[in-house]
């Protein structure tokens, strides 16, 4: 990419990321030198306060977290019309790489990296920040192994009210909560499972549920239990395993209640000790006080014993209504339950990758899926016409069926211009304006004309108000002037130049060379093209070929040195006379880096006159010779 300056002060030097609503390129810090990550909201989003205000909160969920295990932000600004968060750059892969390079990982490694992403979601849950898209693809691991959260593009403030339906993100099918894949709010405990899963495909090399699409894999999430670690894995301690298990449970109420305390088991599995004592949980039983009994001895009042007797009834009773309306509201709940997962499940669907596919089969794959569509077009120099750009939701994440319209953005192709009137301008302003248009691709033809001043645009191709991009070529007919090729016939090269020169002609570099045996003709010309006497543009390059006589033939070798290289380099030996303008290029070839540094050239030089010899080694000049006749 060509490299931009952001606010004065980030130089953009390569695009490292696109996401759905940002791009993030790498950059430097103009004012500390350091490399950045910079998140530019895309361009077609500016206008949208949907996604900027989805921009908006990233920054300040962003903004509400310091830690040295999360990827941090330094700024935030816009400049001009571009939104974009300056964040800390991490140099390395991610956890995701690193899994698929070296397979399932030690447990006391994988244990580490574990603790570290718990410390980074300790903080971001106190701050009151739920990540809910933790994933080793979004877990960074530093060329130093330091380990970093990364993307909070989709974290969510616990009990912002600024949330709307479009927020409701599902995060990654593999590793989300099972109350996510309910179609739920994330919590705290979803963001803990996720990690659950991380540390289990840490120790196993794979992630616990895998099908053939993300809906069969959410219905894992909630009803299937994975493979046994140690059956994957035989080495891990099962205090490991347990912790794992743990963080995995389908009930949220069963798994860890906080980031810490699933780093302290950790810790504890890691030193060989047992789990920390589990917190006694309330008693929800209902307690009712027993009556205290006098002997029998003591029992004097029957009238007494009848009303215990009564109450104790009573109380049987009451357990009896209360079992059967506990037993009603369980079996309500589980109705409601099961009703709203049929719904669920009948009611949404996981969205389709579309994006670069061609608009009419996007729609087509939506409608499959039960999705309605709305489109929105833009122009696009890297799609063609046609194509979706992009598409929210993103690949699959879910949407209700007849409510959620999935938006595609459709390239409408390059953006259409119109070619501007530049016939009667000078060619270099007409070449500047077409420039200033991002149009490069342009070719000048030069023409005789009558009707038009020299290096005066004559006509153009495309016309002046055809429809045009920036990949179209441009073609300017270019007045060239005109003039009279003189007649060099039998003239010296000395006389040539001088003729040309006067004449407003150029020469050709290149010198042909016709065999006499007439010692006296030598370096005279013998042909020339253009013929003389025809109507040139101004400029015209003349080529020439001279009589060589080997009697006649004056040669002198030169010694050409080469520097050391492993590639190839490409020399190119020129003449110039003596108080010429003219550099004739004598020789080009290529010097192979498996041939010698050094080689002798033999020259023929075109006259007798004293010759400068130049010698250029991939266009650079190298030595510079005087060549005498002797």
């Amino acid at each position: 990419m060509n490299e931009k300056i952001l606010a004065d002060r980030y130089r953009l030097t390569e695009q490292i990321g696109m996401g759905g609503m940002a791009i993030v390129y790498k950059a430097v810090d103009l004012r500390t030198g350091h490399n950045v990550a910079v998140k530019v909201l895309r361009p077609e989003f500016n206008e949208d306060a949907e996604f900027v205000s989805r921009f908006q909160r990233e920054a300040e969920a962003a903004s509400k977290m310091t830690h040295h295990n999360i990827v941090n932000l330094l700024d935030v600004g816009m400049d001009g019309e571009n939104r974009y968060l300056v964040m800390e750059y991490v140099q390395g892969k991610t956890l995701k790489e690193v899994i698929q390079e070296r397979g399932r990982l030690s447990a006391p490694l994988a244990c580490q990296i574990t603790i570290r992403i718990l410390s980074a979601l300790e903080h971001a849950h106190r701050n009151g920040i739920v990540h809910r898209d933790i994933k080793p693809q979004n877990i960074l691991v530093h060329e130093d192994g330091h380990i970093k959260v990364a993307d909070f593009g989709i974290a969510r403030i616990a009990d912002s009210a600024t949330l709307t339906r479009g927020d409701m993100v599902m995060g990654s099918v593999h590793y989300f909560s099972p109350e996510q894949a309910r179609g739920e709010g994330a919590m705290g405990a979803s963001d803990i499972y996720s990690t659950g899963v991380v540390l289990y495909e840490m120790l196993t090399g794979r992630v616990p549920y895998d099908g053939e699409n993300p809906v069969a894999v959410a219905m894992q999430h909630l009803h299937s239990t994975p493979v046994p670690i140690q059956a994957l894995a035989p080495d891990v301690p099962p205090a490991v395993v347990k912790i794992c298990m743990r963080a995995m449970e389908k009930n949220p109420a069963m798994r860890y209640q906080s980031a810490r305390d699933m780093a302290a088991d950790l810790r504890a599995a890691l030193e060989e000790r047992g789990p920390r004592p589990p917190i006694p949980e309330t008693d929800t039983e209902l307690h009712l006080p027993r009556p205290h009994l006098r002997s029998e001895k003591s029992m004097t009042d029957s009238g007494r014993q009848r009303e215990i007797a009564a109450r104790n009834r009573r109380l049987k009773k009451l357990w009896a209504a209360l079992s059967v309306v506990m037993a009603i509201g369980v079996g309500i709940g589980l109705y409601y339950g099961i009703c709203a997962m049929i719904d669920h499940y009948t009611t949404t669907t996981v969205t389709p990758d579309v994006v670069g596919t061609d608009l009419t089969e996007a729609v087509q794959k939506m409608t499959d899926s039960g999705l309605e569509v709305q489109v929105k077009e833009v122009s696009s120099d890297e799609y063609p016409s046609g194509v979706v750009i992009l598409q929210v939701p993103e690949a699959g994440e879910t949407a209700r069926k007849g409510h959620d319209p999935v938006q595609l953005l459709v390239s409408t192709g390059a953006k259409k211009l119109e070619m501007p009137a530049v016939t009667g301008s000078a060619a270099s302003d007409a070449v500047s304006l077409l420039k200033s248009m991002g149009i490069t691709s342009i070719t000048l033809e030069r023409a005789v004309s009558h009707d038009y001043a020299p290096e005066i645009v004559m006509a153009c191709s495309p016309e002046a108000g055809e429809k045009i991009d920036k990949d179209t070529e441009v073609t300017l007919t270019v007045c060239g002037g005109e003039v009279i090729v003189p007649d060099l016939y039998m003239l010296s090269l000395a006389e040539v130049e001088e003729a040309v020169m006067n004449s407003q002609l150029t020469l050709s570099t290149t010198l042909n060379y016709v065999d006499t045996d007439s010692p006296a003709m030598h370096g005279l010309v013998a042909d020339q093209s253009p013929a003389a006497d025809g109507r040139v543009t101004l400029q015209t390059p003349v080529s020439l070929s001279l009589y060589r006589c080997p009697e006649a033939q004056r040669k002198q070798e030169i010694e050409v040195s080469v520097p050391e290289s492993e590639a190839d380099l490409i020399v190119r030996v020129t003449l110039q006379a003596e108080g010429s303008s003219v550099e004739w290029t004598y020789v080009t070839y290529t010097c192979a880096a498996e041939l010698g540094r050094t080689q002798v050239v033999t020259l023929d030089l075109p006259d007798g006159r004293d010759y400068i010899c130049m010698i250029y080694i991939d266009g650079v000049l190298s030595q510079r010779l005087v060549l005498s006749e002797m």
